[in-house]
């Protein structure tokens, strides 16, 4: 039901707003604020854990937290970063693990370091999890803005993504596109919705909704600012200034981890 559901938000009256946990208090934390979904951080789950992003090295770290999420209220989908492995099998069989812990979906990224995967393999890789998952919300991230590769004009983005979609892929994630001539001419050429990386000084959600954009993510941006509002707060109570009021308390937290975030 939950992967219905998940579905169906793509395609509501408003986009989809997806923020990103990088562990269990997190990702419990956003449900309980009432958010619709939470998706995972790639970043966050590496940094956490003190190993590089997007080099295939947290498998199994990625696998931990989708079981962790697997009991929130909400649909979860998961950052696989390009997958962990080259071979679609398993790729595929990855996905359906991920599935097996309660995800909605998945989020896979066609960026090889500071290059661009080749579009005809990457699309093998994404036919492969849909048929091994299909109910599972693929999410076909295409990294040309965030690279700075072929973005010199959306046509290169709109090819691979035209063969994502093709493969079976049921989104398109177009991080560090900004400007919205490119947003919409990215909306009008893709057969699939739109999902952007949410950029501070950008365009709000609601001028991205009104570009047609279906999903907005927050990527690695609130790991980022956790991180920096601990480090503020340890500065203040060594230098003798206070903390604002409404911090969460132990017995919060102690009640997000033990409900998974149900109101």
């Amino acid at each position: 039901m939950s992967r219905e559901i998940f579905h169906a938000l793509h395609h509501g009256d408003e986009p989809l707003l997806l923020p990103n946990a990088w562990d269990h208090a997190s990702g419990a934390a956003l449900a309980a604020a009432g958010f619709a979904a939470v998706g995972t951080t790639s970043l966050g789950v590496a940094a956490a854990h003190g190993l590089p992003d997007g080099v295939a090295r947290t498998r199994d770290q990625t696998l931990a937290l989708a079981e962790l999420l697997g009991d929130l209220p909400c649909p979860v989908t998961v950052d696989i970063e390009a997958g962990f492995n080259e071979d679609p099998a398993e790729v595929a069989a990855f996905a359906e693990q991920i599935a097996a812990r309660g995800a909605a979906g998945l989020n896979i990224e066609d960026g090889r370091g500071s290059e661009l995967a080749d579009p005809g393999h990457q699309s093998e890789l994404i036919a492969a999890i849909t048929e091994r998952v299909p109910s599972l919300f693929v999410n076909a991230r295409v990294d040309t803005y965030w690279l700075g590769v072929d973005m010199s004009t959306p046509s290169p983005t709109l090819a691979r993504a035209e063969r994502y979609v093709a493969a079976g892929a049921h989104g398109v994630f177009v991080p560090g596109v900004r400007a919205g001539v490119e947003i919409s001419a990215l909306v009008a050429g893709i057969d699939a919705p739109l999902n952007v990386l949410h950029l501070p000084g950008g365009k709000s959600v609601a001028e991205l909704g009104e570009l047609g954009v279906r999903r907005i993510s927050t990527g690695s941006l609130l790991f980022r600012r956790a991180v920096q509002a601990a480090v503020r707060a340890a500065e203040a109570i060594r230098d003798g200034g206070s903390l604002p009021d409404g911090i969460p308390g132990y017995d919060e937290i102690q009640r997000l981890a033990n409900d998974g975030g149900r109101n």
